[in-house]
């Protein structure tokens, strides 16, 4: 199975990437994706890919989180490089949206042989963009397990304020961790 899609829609991210919108539509990319770093997401996600990936799962997901994007509550979307035949999958960006408190909190994953390409730091500043522009949200929180030193750093190169940490609050298999709560309010992005 591929992670190459075409796409519909596309949010320019450079001329080498684009968000696309994480919809079913692409479930068959987006599982073949998940499916080759489920084990790595799981040292990051306490909650999810401890087991491997089912397709019909991922498609009711993606379902799921298309619904969150009418309703307003989810912009949920997929980190994308160009390929021959379209765009290849490489990881995924969301927001939140809590509309009654005009926050959000962001978050992220990309593939590991992606790393390094400014990809996250391009797909958060996208959203955040969008999400104290046209969306006119106040604040938007990230979290990341303390020790996962690379999604620290694109928080704080974005200038995230690091809020506290919450002792051993993510429960994974092996262990509980530390969590890093981050905020960044509108009047302080793009200073």
């Amino acid at each position: 199975m591929s992670t190459v899609t075409a796409a519909l829609f596309t949010w320019p991210l450079g001329d080498d990437a684009a968000l696309v919108l994480r919809t079913a539509e692409l479930a068959d990319a987006h599982f073949a994706l998940v499916q080759a770093n489920y084990r790595e997401l799981g040292r990051w996600f306490p909650d999810a890919f401890q087991e491997p990936p089912v397709l019909e799962v991922t498609r009711a997901g993606l379902a799921e989180g298309a619904k969150g994007w009418v309703d307003g509550e989810l912009l949920p979307l997929s980190i994308a490089v160009k390929a021959d035949d379209g765009w290849q999958l490489v990881g995924w960006a969301q927001l939140i949206i809590n509309q009654a408190k005009r926050s959000g909190e962001v978050g992220y994953w990309l593939d590991a042989g992606f790393v390094g390409r400014g990809l996250v730091t391009r797909a958060v500043s996208a959203i955040l963009d969008h999400a104290f522009g046209p969306l006119g949200l106040e604040r938007i929180g990230l979290t990341a397990t303390a020790d996962n030193v690379r999604s620290r750093a694109v928080a704080e190169r974005l200038g995230f304020t690091l809020e506290g940490v919450l002792r051993e609050a993510a429960a994974f298999p092996t262990g509980r961790r530390d969590v890093a709560l981050y905020g960044l309010l509108s009047r302080e992005w793009r200073q």
